[in-house]
């Protein structure tokens, strides 16, 4: 038995069915048919791979819209059996009917499968995402700056006042959750409105804002351990470094883990080498206040006090509630875990239909720890919200499901 085939413990509620691209009309359906076939194209655009590879490429993007799932080829890396073992249940479906999430998944393994990322090589660990990452970092670069100054103040306050800022934190958690608005996944559906960061006009966007309560629950104790399962690489990453920073330096957190993928995947996901990336990035620079905050991030990496830790588990179709018992234990020894982004929502709620009313509490009983969720809404999957909400985004604006305009702070204790 391999470490994710480990029994689990499921919410204590009747699952729903899952989300398939199947269903016409649906923003699934959308995805499977032209983002992840336009994806796969800027794939081939913004790389240099040889004509063969290019063809593979352009064979899976034509094969998602009525195509059938392909076989993964052997590339001896460390979750191939893995892959074996989700795929056997799905041989011979389309992509359209197997789980949205596994589809999304696969798609971006089967990238790495077609471009050699795991054979030595020429490709060899080559991110056929990164020009998008380094392009995210230097179009944000007024606002890093911005952010960056404004930590540093926020910290030399708290520093002044031997106490740390409840009001600071929460300004951070802010940050944190509209940062990935740029998620670089939604390439071809949005390109056209990704626009500046604005913190200021998003706020009444949130539609459950725990974010007060998460300051009492960090108060509570001098040496919390919190850990934060990322999401996006480029600016987001930035809001995340800042809103670390500040919980380790302005007395919040003793430690924080930051739980990384172990390979590209959903275009702009971060790796351990995207956050180092940042951070020297950051120190080449000529801002003062840009460089130390640099400076601070490299000191809490090199103290400890910031651990750096990837688990396929995090690149994998399973479910949050399927998590590996070892993942688990370590969430266990955590004061508090902070969810990012919407494809690990979509992965605490098993991307299930699940109602949008239903207690987001009862569905993640299965944590051993409190955890708050930071996700701005890009998918057809959500819970925890009332009924009166729902009546009046459906009048306001019909796609606030998808358009990343809308936002929630979901604290479970």
């Amino acid at each position: 038995m391999n470490k994710y085939q480990n029994k689990y413990q499921l919410p204590n509620l009747p699952l729903p069915a899952p989300l398939l691209g199947s269903k016409t009309g649906t923003f699934t359906e959308y995805t499977v048919t032209k983002r992840m076939p336009d994806i796969a194209h800027r794939v081939i655009k913004e790389n240099n791979f040889p004509p063969e590879i290019n063809q593979n490429l352009e064979k899976l993007a034509s094969e998602l819209k009525n195509g059938y799932l392909q076989p993964l080829k052997n590339d001896h890396s460390i979750d191939f059996y893995h892959w074996e073992k989700y795929l056997e249940i799905h041989k011979n479906q389309r992509w359209l009917d197997v789980p949205w999430f596994l589809a999304e998944t696969y798609f971006y393994r089967l990238i790495l499968n077609i471009t050699n990322y795991f054979q030595p090589g020429k490709n060899h660990q080559l991110d056929p995402f990164l020009l998008q990452k380094e392009q995210g970092l230097e179009a944000s670069i007024d606002a890093i700056i911005y952010l960056c100054t404004q930590v540093e103040k926020w910290l030399d306050d708290s520093q002044k006042q031997d106490k740390p800022s409840k009001s600071s934190l929460i300004a951070l958690l802010y940050f944190s959750l509209w940062g990935n608005r740029v998620d670089l996944s939604l390439w071809s559906a949005f390109e056209e409105n990704r626009s500046s960061f604005d913190i200021q006009t998003q706020l009444t966007n949130i539609l459950v804002d725990d974010s007060f309560a998460v300051t009492k629950l960090l108060t509570k104790s001098a040496h919390n351990r919190i850990d934060i399962v990322l999401d996006n690489a480029g600016f987001e990453l930035i809001c995340d470094l800042c809103l670390v920073n500040f919980l380790l330096d302005s007395g919040f957190a003793a430690q924080v883990h930051l739980h990384l993928k172990p390979h590209p995947t959903f275009v702009s996901d971060a790796m351990i080498k995207d956050v180092h990336y940042t951070q020297e990035f950051l120190a080449a620079g000529s801002h003062p206040q840009v460089k130390s905050f640099s400076k601070r991030l490299n000191k809490n990496i090199n103290s400890g006090r910031l651990v750096l830790q990837e688990d396929y588990f995090w690149t994998s179709p399973l479910a949050f509630w399927q998590i590996p018992k070892l993942l688990k234990d370590e969430f266990a020894k955590s004061n508090l875990i902070i969810v990012k982004g919407d494809a690990n929502y979509r992965r605490l709620l098993g991307d299930l239909e699940w109602d949008y009313t239903t207690n987001f509490a009862d569905i993640v009983a299965y944590l051993p720890t409190p955890m708050v969720a930071l996700r701005t809404l890009k998918s057809e999957v959500a819970a925890g919200l009332k009924a009166e909400i729902l009546t009046e985004l459906a009048t306001i604006d019909p796609k606030w499901l998808t358009n990343g305009q809308w936002g929630v702070i979901q604290l479970v204790h």
